[in-house]
């Protein structure tokens, strides 16, 4: 068994553990080793235009809000930016800033008919520390991956 296939083995995995309606869920550096072993996986990066320019982007990363700054509104195009964005037999990693918003993206795109989606846990800056603060527990960042500041 190669690499990139017991990463998704064990993101498959994850999905009947946590009983997921997507393929699964990774951690920020399997999903990093995924998008090196599978040249045709795509990250999308569901974050805010706001939190793009403000936080830090990932290179490479498909970025189509989740939501819409301000307001927090649902993006209506999502569906439809996605597929304009991906090839529709892509492997897909969904990430935001903590892994709620991306599993929501994960779960519409899986419905949507794209057969390989998969949640990055912990998303960009990861829980909340002990004093309320992101990006110090887990998360892209944390985990000392590719970004860069705005």
């Amino acid at each position: 068994m190669g690499r990139l296939t017991e990463i998704l083995q064990l993101a498959q995995s994850r999905a009947i553990d946590f009983n997921l309606t997507y393929e699964g869920a990774l951690t920020p550096k399997e999903a990093d080793e995924v998008l090196r072993l599978a040249p045709g996986a795509r990250l999308v990066d569901v974050r805010s235009r706001a939190e793009l320019d403000w936080v830090g982007r990932i290179p490479g990363a498909v970025e189509i809000e989740w939501q819409t700054y301000p307001g927090n509104h649902a993006n209506p195009h999502f569906l439809v930016q996605l597929k304009q964005a991906v090839d529709h037999e892509s492997l897909l990693l969904f990430i935001c800033r903590s892994g709620g918003r991306s599993n929501s993206a994960a779960k519409a795109a899986t419905e949507a008919g794209w057969p390989d989606c998969y949640n990055v846990l912990e998303g960009f800056e990861g829980d909340k520390d002990a004093n309320a603060h992101r990006g110090r527990v887990g998360g892209w960042r944390v985990a000392g991956l590719p970004w860069q500041q705005s």
